[in-house]
């Protein structure tokens, strides 16, 4: 049982990180483009034309 007075804090703090990181990155813009990334793998900019 002396156990869980570790467990139970860290457990609320991974998950405030957690949300920390959704938050951040809800703010920054991450999902503005969500089709963007479909559309660019059907490019072929990586390929050299001889």
């Amino acid at each position: 049982m002396n156990v869980l007075v570790f467990l139970i804090p860290a457990a609320i703090a991974l998950g405030l990180v957690g949300l920390y990181g959704l938050f951040w990155s809800l703010k920054s813009g991450q999902y503005e483009d969500l089709e963007g990334a479909a559309y660019r793998i059907l490019q072929d900019d990586d390929i050299e034309k001889k």
